[in-house]
């Protein structure tokens, strides 16, 4: 019998700046098959270079777009 997940499928989602610059362009990259201790355990994300700067992680479908 499998076991049902702790948590909810909800997105996570990462805003990031691709520099530290004030006018650096900022991007979302969205996790729909992970949870948010995942990401936030994780060395390094898919997606998102080594040298950006996270500026907010969110779960759920409100977060999709906001904070850009």
């Amino acid at each position: 019998m499998a076991r049902g997940s702790l948590y909810p499928k909800q997105p996570v989602v990462v805003t990031f700046k691709t520099s530290n610059r004030a006018n650096a362009q900022v991007k979302q990259k969205v996790y729909n098959n992970r949870n948010i201790d995942d990401v936030l355990e994780a060395d390094k994300l898919t997606g998102i270079p080594p040298r950006a700067v996270i500026t907010h992680i969110g779960v759920g479908k409100s977060f999709i777009g906001k904070n850009i």
